[in-house]
């Protein structure tokens, strides 16, 4: 990632947090109805508290691009702990698919071509890493 694509990922969260509460909503109707195989490992959970977890989980992210040494560590140990959740390498795609659908309906007109870029750019980057992290010993073996 660039620092224009950083500057888009973090200028266009800001505009996300005070819709947090109804994003996090957005993300989880859209994840749920476009991965319907994802949703059992939400059967126990408390859904406005997930979606509180999301959203710091994102602006922690977000927060960090600047700083990937620091961030990688906390997204491959992040990464490792969903895997006890039933989380799979595949899931990931689904979540990143439905990260930018919902970026797209919450930022509306502010989601721009370069926006989208940016956002797939960091997604790509991070979930990349946490794959490796949680699935890639299993895929060497």
């Amino acid at each position: 990632m660039d620092d224009t694509q950083i500057t888009l990922v973090q200028s266009s969260f800001a505009k996300v947090v005070p819709i947090k509460d109804a994003a996090a909503g957005l993300f989880y109707a859209d994840l749920f109805e476009t991965a319907p195989h994802v949703k059992p490992l939400f059967a126990n959970a408390d859904m406005t508290e997930q979606g509180n977890k999301l959203m710091a989980t994102l602006a922690v992210v977000v927060g960090g691009l600047r700083d990937l040494d620091k961030m990688v560590p906390v997204a491959q140990a992040l990464a490792v702990k969903h895997v006890g959740y039933g989380v799979e390498a595949e899931h990931y795609g689904a979540v990143g698919a439905s990260l930018l659908r919902t970026l797209e309906k919450g930022l509306g007109a502010d989601f721009t071509p370069e926006v989208n870029a940016a956002w797939t750019s960091a997604y790509t980057t991070l979930s990349g890493v946490m794959i490796d992290a949680a699935y890639g010993k299993e895929t060497l073996e």
